[in-house]
């Protein structure tokens, strides 16, 4: 017993040890990107060299004891209800409706201020392809049919929804009222979303107190009606993101019926079509789930073969018969696309001529250096040749791992320019939509604000642009913060042995690496479904910690 003992004490320090360095060179290199965009504020002389090594060892000093006082507090922390009185017996019986209330009169000012919607670039490219009108995304690929420019660069179920919605209101001449009927869609079921996770909770025995927290963050945060306002595929995704994740846990404690494993299937399969990487969050988290034992394991390996039947079905059988053309290869691609023009921007001389040519094919290299942009790949793929061939494709690759042991520092700044603000939380891209696009009315639409309220319009767009810049609460919508928070949910899980448990994180641990691979740098939209559902991971991970204590009691 003693020695078990002594295992897990030195299993803890070591990944507090571990967690603690994560995070200290987080910290450093992500401070010198964010002065220089580079390595070289770590090294660029031996001042700068000898005042770093001492900022790290301190940094590791000083995470190791936050995080050991935050593992105690973990261990110690104690879940109390609010005292009861009408509201909170209405709001303890209730939970549903009451949330559902709240948040719909909370968000209500947003509502009216930027009626009908806010319409942002993507979303008038996706109405533009639903009207058949020409736009980037079409002329980014090689159609398969010129008389069908909806392409799958955005979930084709998506534009159909949102273009369908404004075409019903153009039908009547009155395209606001076409996009509200959209944002009405999207409002009941973001709002039942997060009503739904405040029931979660208290299903999984979660206290008054904490649920009423979670219920000022969703109704109160400006992030959540700000989005609920704008017409972007993640709204939906991130709900379906929550739901699973709740399903997960789910199977953790019980057995589900045929019918909550039917409903799995039906949030899978809209996971999966909802964002062209959806698929790999569901195969990334449900797979591992079969090593672990549960009640419900032949039930998870028919939701994960057939919604990827289905999705593949779907994205390889239906959507070319109806002439749909797939999203072009480069979005796969920003990471040896930026990777190269880096390259070219700043160590030219290692490219022969061969590799010019090689990477012309593909890129236009005469004016790569310049469309290269560190925190957004977006040029440097416009670049990209839509007609290159498999055979191009490959000879670009075969150049690209090439140019990597040439120059293997301008590959790794090149990644670490374009990622570091997903995991360091003194880099903020803060980012939500709030203009009228009016682009749009170009082709033939009417869409604008109602220019009465537009006081209460730019006074609420303030609150919105400040909120994350506000001391403490602000970092709720910190994406940094949010993935280390991540990693120190797994941490804990792991010293407390609780590796089957940890499966519920991991369609937020998905999404934190598909951010790492996306084109823009600290973009607060690919970062939305897991920055959305912290409540509920940390709700869940609150619930694992008391039954772990009740278990000790006992």
């Amino acid at each position: 017993m003693l020695n078990i003992n002594l295992m897990v004490i030195l299993m803890k320090k070591i990944i507090l040890y571990l967690l603690s360095t994560l995070f200290a060179l987080f910290t450093v290199i992500g401070n010198s990107f964010l002065v220089c965009d580079s390595l070289a504020f770590l090294y660029k002389n031996i001042f700068l060299i000898i005042i770093n090594i001492f900022i790290f060892i301190g940094l590791i000093v000083l995470y190791k004891y936050l995080l050991e006082r935050l593992f105690t507090y973990f261990d110690k922390n104690k879940d109390e209800d609010l005292k009861r009185n009408k509201f909170t017996i209405f709001f303890d019986n209730h939970p549903f409706i009451t949330c559902f209330i709240i948040i719909l009169l909370c968000w209500l000012p947003y509502f009216i201020a930027f009626y009908p919607c806010i319409l942002s670039p993507d979303p008038t490219f996706q109405i533009k392809q639903f009207f058949g009108i020409p736009n980037k995304y079409s002329n980014y690929v090689v159609l398969l049919d010129q008389n069908q420019i909806i392409t799958n660069h955005h979930p084709v179920i998506h534009t159909l929804l949102l273009g369908g919605c404004l075409k019903l209101g153009h039908t009547f001449n009155n395209d606001n009222l076409g996009l509200f009927i959209y944002v009405i869609i999207q409002s009941l079921v973001f709002i039942s979303t997060l009503a739904y996770v405040i029931k979660f909770l208290k299903d999984i025995k979660l206290s008054s107190k904490y649920r009423f927290i979670s219920l000022l963050i969703f109704a109160l945060i400006p992030v959540f009606p700000m989005y609920t306002m704008t017409c972007v595929k993640d709204v939906f995704f991130g709900c379906y993101i929550i739901i699973f994740i709740s399903y997960l846990y789910k199977m953790m404690i019980k057995k589900l019926s045929k019918f909550d494993l039917a409903f799995l299937l039906i949030i899978a399969v809209l996971i999966t079509v909802s964002r062209n990487n959806g698929v790999y969050v569901i195969m990334l988290t449900l797979i591992p789930l079969l090593f672990f034992k549960y009640q419900s394991k032949l039930g998870v390996i028919i939701v994960l073969t057939s919604s990827i039947f289905i999705f593949y079905g779907y994205d390889k059988i239906l959507l070319p018969a109806f002439r749909v053309t797939p999203t072009s290869v480069r979005e796969a691609l920003s990471i040896p696309f930026q990777q190269t023009a880096r390259t070219i921007k700043y160590n030219e001389k290692i490219i022969t001529r061969e590799d010019y040519q090689i990477i012309d094919q593909v890129l236009d290299y005469d004016t790569l250096s310049y469309r290269y942009n560190s925190g957004l790949s977006d040029p440097v793929k416009n670049g990209y040749n839509r007609y290159a061939t498999k055979d191009d494709l490959k000879s670009y690759l075969i150049v690209w791992l090439k140019e990597f042991f040439k120059s293997p520092k301008t590959y790794f700044e090149a990644t670490i320019s374009n990622t570091y603000g997903y995991y360091y939380p003194l880099k903020t891209n803060w980012y939500i939509y709030y203009n009228e696009n009016k682009k749009i009315n170009e082709d033939g639409f009417k869409y604008h604000f109602n220019k009465s309220v537009k006081k209460p319009r730019q006074a609420l767009t303030l609150f919105a642009q400040g909120f994350p810049y506000i001391p403490g609460i602000g970092l709720l919508v910190n994406i940094g913060i949010n993935v280390w928070l991540l990693m120190i949910m797994i941490a804990y899980l792991i010293t407390k042995k609780k590796f089957r448990e940890m499966v519920y994180l991991m369609p937020s641990i998905v999404l934190f690496l598909v951010c790492l691979a996306s084109p823009a740098n600290c973009y607060f939209r690919y970062a939305l479904p897991f920055v959305f559902a912290l409540p509920l991971n940390y709700g869940i991970f609150k619930s694992i910690n008391k039954c772990d204590k009740m278990k000790e009691v006992k």
